[in-house]
């Protein structure tokens, strides 16, 4: 039943990430946009979820959950407060009520979404090993992974209007500050995650992590293709081709190393 519904969370995910670039191809997202972008993320979180679950269990997969939605709840809240993690900027409505006023509760549900195919893709290409570096280098890896598809996100969700910097930073209006708080906040849950669990990150069940990676693909495609639309590529192209590059290394080697 549980893979059933796995398969069932990553369609809906998938033809809901394809509908929002189609809409958009044909000046037809603003007819959707209020409840779009919350669907895709929650059909995206429940694959997420689903999918570690098969892959672990799901003492470990709401493990990793729970840690993810404190800590990057958190994170969050003190970085709009004071601007200390990210840089200054705050939330508009458009992704739904606002934890304290400060943070979307939407939001650790897509910080999850995405860091766990990151987790995955980490753990796949890191050196084989045990114990405590190997907790580090996952960690830092899937820090890297994890970032590299907000290269692409934060241009195209700031442009969406769905937050405000408060600052004109050096990367599309985006602080560079804001990449370091990405993984710094990736790295802190990975790493909370293998103090609890202590993983060596072989997975137990031989779920095929190549739907995670696909997730990781279809999430960056999408941001890719949207910021290559040709009304607002004079904007967000250099975005769209940043965020490719960095995104495409990890994409790839993640494929492969899931294949083996």
């Amino acid at each position: 039943m549980t893979r059933k519904l796995m398969w069932i969370f990553l369609a809906a995910f998938a033809l809901l990430t394809i509908y929002n670039v189609v809409l958009l191809y044909f000046n037809l997202s603003s007819l959707f946009n209020p409840i779009l972008t919350p669907l895709t993320t929650l059909f995206g979180f429940g694959f997420a979820l689903l999918h570690a679950s098969l892959r672990w269990n799901w003492r470990a997969a709401l493990t990793l959950f729970i840690i993810s939605f404190v800590v990057s709840l958190t994170f969050e809240s003190v970085g709009v407060a004071t601007g200390l993690v990210y840089g200054p900027y705050h939330y508009t409505e458009k992704l739904g009520p606002l934890f304290l006023g400060l943070v979307p509760y939407l939001i650790p549900a897509a910080w999850f979404m995405m860091m766990y195919p990151s987790l995955v893709i980490a753990e796949r290409i890191a050196p084989r090993g045990d114990g405590w570096k190997r907790g580090l280098v996952v960690a830092a890896l899937g820090g890297i992974v994890m970032t590299a598809w907000d290269v692409v996100m934060d241009p195209m969700m700031v442009r969406g209007g769905h937050w405000v910097w408060e600052v004109n930073g050096a990367y599309f209006g985006i602080p560079l500050q804001n990449y370091w708080g990405w993984w710094l906040t990736t790295f802190s849950v990975f790493l909370v995650n293998w103090l609890v669990t202590r993983r060596n990150g072989d997975p137990a069940r031989g779920q095929d992590d190549r739907l995670a990676v696909l997730a990781y693909i279809l999430t960056g495609l999408s941001g890719i293709l949207v910021c290559l639309d040709p009304d607002i590529v004079s904007e967000l192209g250099g975005a769209g081709l940043a965020g490719f590059f960095a995104m495409s290394p990890w994409a790839i080697m993640g494929w492969v190393k899931a294949r083996e």
